[in-house]
């Protein structure tokens, strides 16, 4: 049984692509406010778990809740559009808009937002991620941290009690990438649910509740950073911690 705080519940689920078998068996809770890293190496199963739990895929097998809502294929768009937002490794920002106009089409088309209250909402996070006198600017203008800012606040702008975050700072140049983990680490003191896949092992060291490594399609291997960082048990976490870690 999952615990009633469950904010992400998935019970024995599978995926496939075709004969492919990306995910299995995975079984999963992530508590309502818990901060969540997910590790791992290329082609493990990472992304598709993520989108698992977003509802951009769905399951082969298994069972999917939000909230304790089955994320079923009637209802994956509505507990979607409800529950989270994710941000994505190449930003998905639409370069006909301005920045502004970005952040608050969501909340206007799926929540309908007065245009009033999803300009002001989006305004306070441009401030959030610094980048308020960026509001008439077009995306393509913008170095790749700035549109990944961008991103994260259109996330914020939806008011959403989970956000994804799929290797977020995959795509930027290496001295983009602080200005992005500055203002995730900022946003992991709020009260919602953050699930972040990702290769930036300080930032995982500082800010998750607990991580889990997944290998061929299987969590290998959950605990505490400390755990991860200072005694992992499964010999294959070790092989991929002693690769990625300096």
């Amino acid at each position: 049984m999952q615990a009633a705080s469950s904010m992400i519940s998935l019970d024995n689920v599978t995926k496939r692509f075709g004969s492919n078998e990306v995910l299995k068996g995975i079984n999963l809770q992530v508590q309502a406010g818990e901060k969540l890293v997910i590790i791992g190496p290329s082609g493990s199963g990472k992304s598709t778990l993520i989108r698992l739990m977003n509802g951009l895929e769905e399951a082969t097998s298994g069972h999917v809740s939000i909230d304790g809502h089955a994320m079923t294929h009637r209802h994956r768009a509505k507990l979607n559009r409800e529950y989270s937002s994710m941000v994505f490794q190449q930003f998905n920002l639409y370069p006909h808009m301005t920045v502004l106009e970005n952040l608050i089409l969501a909340p206007m088309k799926l929540k309908g937002v007065s245009k009033e209250d999803a300009v002001k909402c989006a305004m306070e996070n441009l401030k959030r991620v610094g980048l308020e006198e960026k509001a008439n600017a077009y995306p393509t203008t913008l170095s790749g941290g700035q549109q990944q800012r961008i991103a994260i606040a259109r996330a914020l702008t939806m008011k959403s009690s989970i956000v994804f975050f799929d290797e977020p700072t995959s795509a930027l140049d290496p001295e983009m990438v602080k200005e992005v983990l500055d203002i995730m680490e900022d946003l992991s003191k709020d009260n919602i649910t953050m699930v972040v896949v990702t290769h930036e092992m300080g930032f995982a060291r500082k800010v998750a509740d607990r991580m889990i490594f997944c290998d061929g399609g299987s969590i290998v291997e959950e605990g505490t950073p400390e755990h991860f960082f200072t005694h992992p048990e499964n010999e294959r976490t070790k092989r991929f911690l002693s690769k990625i870690l300096h």
